[in-house]
């Protein structure tokens, strides 16, 4: 909520875009060595809709919207969220985090929080709507460490590739004890419920359909078709391109293709 707000909030700001833009965010919890590192990814159009409607305001080529500007209203916004939710008995502190139920001492932690200056970062555009879905189809859905980074499990030991963004983006390998790997990997095992992708502004579920048209018509693209003639492409098919996972292959040898024959459904324990 916080990020959606700064983006949305700054983007309206005459000074700056002066248009209301569309935000998709997708949550992150880890970093490399699986610690938490919890931070937003945003897909953002490059513009957005005036005021009005009737205008599509476009953003500078290689510019959307000043990063140190974002930071500081972004700290502002997460760290008021933070006492909104302290003051509510919103927040479970326990363990080494216990200590913040004494009010002082979570004063203490709001005020150093203030002075530390945050990370934002912004990338240069995509490189059309191909590569929007590539990043969508093989990053959105990650979970905290796959399986080509794993290189041994032995002795109660598990071995994974990391790569160290304090030492240049060096690549190290980092060895565990199993039962503090699966304590780090379940640490990024979401709250059933809790959704990790959210849309925002003008591609928000309640607006998408009619905004959307309104962008395609002052952007002069022709409105989107159904092809019902055209064959469907099944999801594997889908994923195969966009991933280069195919899931149809044998998981044993890769090479014949799984064809599903029949479902077998649970036995039912009401059968004779």
């Amino acid at each position: 909520q916080s990020v959606a707000e700064t983006l949305l909030t700054l983007a309206r700001d005459p000074k700056h875009l002066g248009a209301h833009i569309g935000v998709l965010a997708v949550l992150h919890t880890w970093g490399q060595n699986l610690m938490d590192h919890p931070h937003i990814h945003c897909i953002v159009p490059g513009g957005g809709l005036s005021a009005d409607g009737t205008r599509w305001i476009a953003s500078r080529t290689h510019f959307f919207l000043p990063v140190k500007v974002l930071s500081r209203l972004f700290r502002g916004k997460m760290l008021d969220q933070l006492k909104g939710a302290y003051k509510a008995n919103r927040l479970k502190l326990i363990g080494e985090s216990k200590e913040l139920n004494r009010p002082e001492i979570f004063r203490t932690l709001l005020d150093k929080l203030y002075k530390k200056e945050w990370v934002v970062y912004a990338k240069e555009p995509f490189g059309g709507p191909r590569q929007v879905l590539a990043y969508l189809g093989r990053y959105t859905h990650r979970v905290a460490i796959s399986n080509n980074r794993l290189v041994s499990i032995s002795d109660g030991k598990v071995t994974f590739r990391w790569r160290d963004y304090r030492d240049a983006s060096a690549e190290k390998l980092m060895t565990l004890d199993a039962g503090e790997f699966i304590r780090r990997f379940l640490l990024h095992v979401l709250p059933q419920g809790l959704c990790k992708i959210r849309y925002y502004g003008i591609i928000s579920n309640r607006n998408r359909k009619m905004m959307l048209a309104r962008c395609r018509k002052l952007l002069g693209v022709p409105p989107v078709q159904e092809n019902t003639s055209a064959p469907q492409v099944q999801w594997q098919e889908l994923l195969l391109e966009l991933t280069g996972i195919d899931v149809r292959l044998c998981p044993e040898c890769q090479t014949g293709q799984m064809i599903r024959r029949r479902i077998l459904h649970p036995l039912s324990t009401h059968a004779p």
